[in-house]
């Protein structure tokens, strides 16, 4: 019998909604007449024993489980997330410099230098951009390190604090939205859809005040209720990084579409399956069948 290992960590099972879809993965792989069980950081050695390899912690080439997908592809074993699409999505730089070169939209975007830093090439940014910079640093997860920034007193103190941890940031317009889109892909096929919630006024007003994106919910949308090109700039942007499991973020503005990022690892606890039911099926036969 073949064996699919999921890779965990203690954390992803503190969790009740993660602990409880982990759990349905691997039944999921046991319904379908595979063997599964969880790996853990200390039980990486089990790696090469399985058949294919489905990683559920958080990714990080500083991470454990950039060693585990590495671990697997040595021994030739397929595996989700692979090392490459890990190290691409974990650096803004390089995911946006895949994008660009693929020709995927992106809100406007700027890469800025800590050698080139100055207070007179930030204002002149500023105002090529009207006014508005989201300044990001590379490594950004979750959300962090990520601020919206309205004044050139901001954008040089944020911009400086994130050149302390990085060689590069990124600086790109700000794009308000008609709507908001989270779509999974995996090997350039749609793999689910859901419509960012846009916060309540109060907290874009406690957002706003701390400089921070106010933090948006999601629901799942059927596939017909998506517009299409929605989901073929979807497909084209997790092309642009690999062929393995992603998730895309895009922002409607005025009949165009943006793509904010493209992230590895995408979280499956958020409701994602409730017009999706067959997510694992599919994953695990993408796994399982290569």
């Amino acid at each position: 019998m073949r064996t699919l290992g999921i890779f965990v960590d203690r954390q992803a099972l503190s969790y009740s909604r993660k602990l409880t879809l982990l759990i349905k993965c691997r039944d999921t792989a046991e319904s379908m007449g595979y063997r599964s069980y969880f790996i853990f950081p200390v039980e990486i050695k089990k790696v090469p024993k399985t058949d294919a390899l489905f990683i559920r912690s958080r990714t990080d080439p500083l991470n454990i489980s950039f060693i585990a997908s590495k671990m697997a592809e040595m021994h030739e074993i397929p595996v989700i997330d692979d090392s490459r699409s890990i190290q691409i999505c974990s650096d803004k730089v390089n995911m946006y410099l895949h994008l660009i070169n693929a020709n995927v939209p992106v809100p406007r975007t700027e890469f800025l230098r800590k050698s080139d830093f100055s207070e007179v090439g930030l204002s002149r940014l500023m105002e090529s951009m009207d006014g508005s910079l989201i300044i990001k640093e590379p490594s950004t997860t979750f959300g962090n390190r990520v601020k919206k920034v309205t004044t050139l007193a901001d954008a040089y103190h944020i911009a400086g604090s994130y050149l302390k941890m990085s060689d590069w940031i990124v600086a790109q317009e700000f794009i308000e939205s008609d709507e908001d889109w989270k779509i999974g892909v995996l090997s350039g096929e749609l793999l689910y859809a859901c419509r960012y919630v846009l916060p309540t006024e109060s907290q874009k007003i406690v957002a706003s005040e701390e400089g921070e994106i106010p933090d948006y919910a999601s629901e799942s949308v059927p596939q017909d209720q998506v517009p299409g090109e929605v989901i073929d700039l979807a497909i084209k942007a997790a092309r642009a990084i690999g062929n393995g499991l992603y998730s895309v973020d895009i922002k409607q503005r005025g009949g165009r579409q943006f793509v904010i990022e493209v992230n590895d690892n995408p979280s499956l606890e958020s409701g994602e399956d409730e017009y999706y039911p067959r997510i694992y099926n599919q994953i695990i036969s993408n796994l399982m069948e290569r």
